[in-house]
């Protein structure tokens, strides 16, 4: 999805209609910062918002995915290619996911020898130190990497307001997390909760 595209959809539709952010953000229940993320590209409608947004435009979801208006005769055809986008995504989310993991793996296997070399055999100290050290640089950038695709895989959805967002890598590394939710505060609501790791933005 073009997200640029959809954004000034959204913004070109709220005008002919002659809202202004506030207003449609009151209609929908929402904040006009919210609105105006949209519009400028930076973020996408929940879920639960699709519909009341459309209906407030008098658009169809078709309509807002594709970023303009459909005539009837490229409707179906639209839809389609909306459905193969959305699968796509999720798709490639899966993949960075399962990189992440073999990355962080493959750098645990990579340095758990060299710790193993140092223990295991009589050699000077400056040589242990460089093994160590090269051990711990090895896995912090696996680490690093792995947390790069996870961070970057979907989104994280608050289970308070349902908005879904991409944290800053500083909260993504401190929050405390399971397999698949991390502890986050959403941008949107502000609620600091447990946020589930989803593969669509």
């Amino acid at each position: 999805m073009d997200q640029i595209k959809i954004g000034k959809f959204i913004a070109e539709e709220r005008k002919a209609k002659k809202y202004t952010q506030r207003e449609l953000a009151d209609k929908l229940g929402i904040s006009d910062k919210t609105v105006s993320k949209w519009e400028r590209g930076n973020g996408f409608p929940e879920v639960s918002l699709l519909l009341p947004l459309c209906n407030e435009l008098e658009i169809t979801v078709n309509d807002l995915l594709s970023g303009e208006r459909l005539q009837e005769t490229d409707y179906k055809k639209k839809a389609e290619e909306n459905m193969v986008d959305l699968v796509k995504e999720a798709l490639e989310s899966k993949k960075k996911i399962v990189m992440s993991a073999l990355v962080a793996g493959l750098a645990i296997i990579a340095a758990v020898p060299l710790f193993v070399i140092t223990g295991a055999f009589e050699m000077e100290p400056w040589l242990h130190i460089i093994l160590i050290g090269i051990g711990i640089v090895i896995i912090i950038t696996g680490i690093g990497i792995a947390c790069i695709l996870d961070r970057e895989a979907g989104a994280f959805e608050c289970p308070e307001c349902g908005e879904r967002f991409v944290p800053d890598m500083k909260s993504y590394i401190m929050g405390p997390h399971t397999i698949t939710r991390r502890k986050l505060s959403c941008p949107k609501c502000g609620c600091t909760r447990y946020c589930k790791h989803v593969l669509t933005k």
